[in-house]
């Protein structure tokens, strides 16, 4: 089977683990601040906040900026569950807006539209690894008094104008999960310029302590004092050394990964009832996912059987995703349902991610492009 997305682990990966395990610290220590320096300087931000999971780093976003009971956050609904799951998290309610049908990005004139005097936030989705309309979502924030949190978990590496992801909003997410651009194993980061922002994260990561254990250990006292209610989501140092080691090679997987799409885009310019997601001329993509959209009466099947024969050949296409607020807890809890955001909901029966990770050789991706001609029909 070849995998939609896979992480890369070499020696140097290894050696920089084993190298934290003999050491004297686990978690807390010297490689969580490191790690943290050296993403910021490769994003551009100020500021780099650590945690657990990418779905910490969307929840430290909201708590930082206090959203709160009562308060409504606009999100896409073409997403994976946590960028709606955080707003819950803070008692607020996400309110979900439609996408553009050519690239399922978050449509500026549904934030016009969905925004009510109760609207604190934006969550602007790099989908797949193409960057949001920053320039017109940022407008429309700045008109409404609205604070912008980019959901970046796809689009490490990708530029907006020429501008890096992770500059972008007034907080920036990243996800280390093993299908993502680097890996921490699971992980997350955010990137902000604002210095209060960040110290209100590292409080929060830390079940709302103002020190952690390494800062006490250098002050000498054991002294500590809880000023909030916090998690714990802390990274520990096993997992920063390896980010640290994959950091080094994002170049190079983002390189691999743009060599996949290409061969992709080349082989369906040939190919009827299959096409990718356009790509804007102002953006460089970073292909977390490959999504294309399956035309049934153009190749004769549905999308559901397509993968299911796609798997039965061992191409391992996914699906990203059903929309947020199709979600049976999101029907339940908010009434949600079909018709709030029509073209998520046209877009989520057609869709298909296929395999791009650095990993893949171009044989792999050529049996990935023989198989789908294969069960297309299409000699």
């Amino acid at each position: 089977m070849i995998p939609y997305g896979r992480q890369w682990v070499d020696e140097d990966d290894v050696s920089a683990v084993a190298d934290v395990l003999r050491s004297d610290w686990l978690t807390t220590g010297p490689k969580v601040a490191e790690f943290e320096e050296s993403f910021a300087q490769v994003v551009g931000a100020r500021h780099a906040v650590a945690v657990n999971s990418g779905t910490a780093a969307l929840h430290a976003t909201l708590h930082a900026l206090g959203v709160r009971p009562g308060d409504e956050v606009i999100v896409p609904a073409m997403t994976f569950a946590a960028t709606a799951n955080c707003v819950i998290f803070q008692g607020a309610t996400p309110v979900f807006a439609d996408v553009d049908p050519d690239r399922l990005l978050l449509r500026p004139d549904e934030i016009e539209i969905r925004c009510t005097p109760r609207t604190r936030a934006v969550i602007a989705v790099d989908y797949a690894g193409h960057p949001a309309n920053y320039e017109a979502i940022c407008e429309i924030c700045l008109k409404h008094g609205l604070s912008l949190v980019a959901d970046a978990c796809h689009a490490l590496g990708a530029l907006y104008k020429g501008q890096p992801v992770g500059t972008l909003a007034d907080l920036s997410a990243f996800s280390f999960h093993p299908v993502k651009h680097i890996t921490t194993g699971e992980g997350g980061m955010v990137t902000t310029n604002d210095p209060n922002l960040a110290r209100r994260m590292r409080i929060f990561r830390n079940h709302g302590i103002t020190s952690d254990h390494r800062e006490r250990e250098r002050r000498g006292s054991w002294y500590y004092e809880m000023v909030e209610l916090g998690w714990n989501y802390r990274i520990t140092d096993i997992q920063c050394a390896l980010g640290l080691s994959q950091l080094k090679k994002l170049p190079r997987f983002l390189e691999r990964r743009r060599e996949i799409a290409v061969r992709y885009d080349r082989f369906f310019q040939s190919l009827n009832g299959i096409r990718p997601l356009v790509l804007a001329s102002d953006v460089t993509h970073a292909y977390h996912l490959y999504v294309v959209r399956v035309d049934p009466k153009l190749i004769g099947k549905d999308r559901d059987r397509l993968y299911r024969e796609l798997r039965a050949e061992g191409i391992g296409v996914n699906v990203h995703y059903l929309p947020v607020h199709l979600h049976p807890y999101y029907r339940g809890r908010l009434n949600t349902g079909e018709g709030m955001c029509p073209v998520a909901e046209e877009a989520a029966r057609h869709i298909l991610s296929l395999p791009i990770h650095p990993g893949m050789n171009d044989a792999q991706v050529d049996a990935v492009c023989n198989a789908i001609r294969k069960l297309t029909s299409q000699d």
